[in-house]
């Protein structure tokens, strides 16, 4: 049975300007991916990779082409509603975690539930469970320069399923990770996407993630070629 499309991409473009050069970043993409699947964006540096996840995300808008997310065109959005999409919709894990440092491990994951606006009893209870749920349910009220990388990188990863996102956003998440480390990363976002179903897209130059994703797409100087 074929996978519904979660995500639709139809003639992606994204130009800079470069004082009189413009750089081609994205240069007519299509593609699709379906619900609940572990896709990889693999590619060199400056391939596009990063700034089709951040188009992806709703953090860019594209110079010209559509991107549909369960049907509904992002570039029909205004700010607002943007803003809400990415509130709602997903969550985004950084190569270099974005954890805020005075906050607990418990507080940064209940952080997208202020905002959200979910009642404080069930922002605890939902924060300690996803804690638990990466590994760390002995570490709520430690600060991130109490933990490891790998640990900071769970909290994140915890983080960005705070409000039950339908997509997670991951830009090069293993990449301030020693490899041992990087791998039990992977491990964890595999499980996330086997036992929970999320749909995961994760931009990387390191090859060996394609080893926990169910597909690849590589790009090269802001077009698919695989």
């Amino acid at each position: 049975m074929e996978t519904k499309a979660l995500i639709r991409i139809e003639d992606l473009h994204r130009h800079f300007s470069i004082g009189d050069q413009t750089v081609r970043a994205l240069d007519g993409v299509s593609t699709s991916i379906g619900m609940g699947e572990f896709v990889a964006m693999m590619g060199p540096s400056g391939s596009g990779k990063s700034t089709l996840l951040y188009l992806l995300g709703g953090l860019d808008r594209p110079t010209a082409g559509t991107i549909w997310v369960d049907g509904e065109a992002l570039s029909a959005l205004n700010e607002n509603a943007l803003a809400v999409f990415r509130q709602r919709d997903v969550g985004f894990v950084f190569q270099s975690f974005h954890l805020i440092p005075t906050m607990t491990a418990l507080q940064n994951v209940m952080l997208p539930m202020v905002f959200a606006q979910v009642p404080p009893s069930r922002r605890r209870g939902r924060a300690r469970d996803l804690l638990a749920l990466v590994g760390l349910a002995e570490r709520l009220e430690h600060r991130p320069t109490e933990l490891s990388g790998g640990q900071q990188q769970r909290v994140a990863i915890a983080r960005a399923l705070a409000n039950n996102p339908r997509l997670i956003l991951a830009d090069e998440p293993t990449g301030n990770l020693d490899s041992r480390t990087g791998d039990e990363i992977m491990q964890l976002l595999a499980r996330l996407n086997r036992d929970e179903g999320r749909t995961i897209v994760i931009v990387s130059h390191d090859p060996s993630v394609t080893n926990y994703t169910t597909r690849a797409l590589h790009l090269r100087d802001g077009k698919l070629v695989a």
